[in-house]
């Protein structure tokens, strides 16, 4: 594992042009929940279901209670290891006059506050709202984000939606629009952002590294990044706890967490 790790870190110090992929398994190690598989429940709801725009026409306050809880979670946990390594790397790469573009599925805001500057949200932001009516994009910290929500946002699977009027849910602001705010998220069955997933295919295009963290491979598109730079024949290092279906076509592959592997592979 020391010579892998002496040859990756060899490789990555002659780029100058580095894409880190970064997903759910990175801020796991923080406390914040992956919502996938068996444990991917909040209050009696499978999270896939809340995460949805069927959801949200359906009913609004529920989602927004989910989300508030999601929110409220991101501010109380801290950036760990893993994205103070990426952080610090990137400072000393700016130094060095290379450039490092994350790329996150991840919707936390945690590798910003860990220092990250050049951060690409494929997902969108639990910190951001969008208005369902004139379709504004707000940053939003506010917690609760509306006095409502104030104590609703409990993930007990014995409380039940509170059914908040529409009237008393999160509105727009903006030139009096009052229209009703929705997370600003990629839900399932919504396609990302078209200028993000250009930004994000120009840097999987011209990378001479990739580095791949904490995700699984396995939703679309983001699990074709990775392998369409290897294609290129670029070096990929995967750091994660298992294997992929990727794994086999990546030049590097670190086992065990983000928090250990990535801050050894990025500390020089």
């Amino acid at each position: 594992m020391h010579n892998i790790m002496k040859s990756f870190k060899d490789t990555l110090a002659g780029a100058t042009n580095i894409l880190i992929l970064t997903g759910s398994g990175v801020s796991a190690e923080s406390g914040v929940p992956t919502f996938r598989g068996a444990g991917g429940f909040w209050r009696t709801y499978q999270a896939t279901y809340l995460a949805t725009p069927q959801a949200f026409k359906a009913n609004p306050s529920l989602v927004w209670e989910f989300y508030e809880y999601r929110r409220d979670l991101a501010t109380k946990v801290q950036p760990n290891k893993a994205h103070e390594a990426i952080a610090h790397f990137e400072k000393k790469c700016m130094s060095d006059n290379k450039k490092v573009t994350v790329v996150t599925q991840n919707i936390d805001g945690l590798h910003q506050r860990a220092g990250s500057k050049n951060v690409i949200e494929l997902h969108g932001s639990l910190f951001k709202t969008r208005c369902t009516r004139c379709d504004n994009v707000e940053v939003n910290h506010n917690i609760p984000i509306c006095p409502a929500l104030q104590g609703k946002c409990s993930p007990n699977p014995d409380d039940m939606s509170s059914d908040i009027p529409v009237e008393d849910l999160p509105k727009c602001q903006k030139n009096s629009c009052f229209g009703l705010l929705r997370p600003h998220i990629v839900w399932f069955g919504e396609n990302l952002d078209s200028d993000i997933l250009a930004k994000t295919e120009e840097i999987v295009e011209s990378c001479d590294i990739c580095l791949i963290a904490g995700t699984s491979s396995i939703v679309y598109p983001a699990a074709m990044f990775a392998p369409r730079v290897a294609e290129r024949g670029k070096p990929v290092a995967e750091f994660n706890l298992e294997e992929t279906p990727a794994t086999e076509s990546f030049q590097y592959h670190f086992q065990g967490p983000c928090s250990v592997t990535l801050a050894e592979a990025l500390s020089f």
